[in-house]
């Protein structure tokens, strides 16, 4: 008979295979370590969408002169939307905020090694870290209207 310890390392390297699978080695590693995860202390603006499966990221921007300094984002949903925060925020980085609109779900996507990235079914995460990433660049943009006004 298996002791609790052995049943419990045992499921968990199942949950470990079955994440390699779907999101490979590197995003394997992302999500069990995400990059910018949490808000930045300085952040200064920030950026929310929610997905038809009811997965919310949001990305938090620090800017400063126009660029990005630091980024970070947080989620409620899946691996997929944490996998896919964690890129935008990393693409976002050292960015002017006007480079920032080049930034698609397919950046994101690509970032985490194109198609095969995602499974098939949570590649629309992507383009939900990506809209969230716009949202942050449409509240810097109307914030800097109000200031200069």
């Amino acid at each position: 008979m298996l002791s609790f310890d052995e049943i419990v390392n045992e499921l968990q390297g199942k949950i470990n295979s079955e994440a390699i699978d779907a999101f490979g080695e590197a995003g394997f590693k992302r999500w069990r370590n995400p990059p910018h995860r949490g808000k930045p202390a300085k952040a200064n603006y920030e950026g929310v969408s929610t997905g038809g499966c009811g997965d919310t990221i949001r990305l938090f921007l620090y800017i400063e002169d126009d660029r990005v300094c630091d980024a970070g984002f947080a989620t409620d949903g899946c691996g997929s939307s944490t996998i896919s925060g964690s890129m935008a925020a990393e693409l976002a980085v050292g960015k002017s905020c006007d480079d920032l609109a080049a930034i698609t779900g397919e950046t994101v996507l690509e970032g985490l090694g194109g198609a095969d990235g995602l499974p098939a079914d949570d590649q629309h995460c992507a383009w939900l870290a990506a809209n969230a990433l716009h949202e942050a660049v449409g509240d810097y943009y109307k914030q800097t209207v109000k200031r200069e006004k």
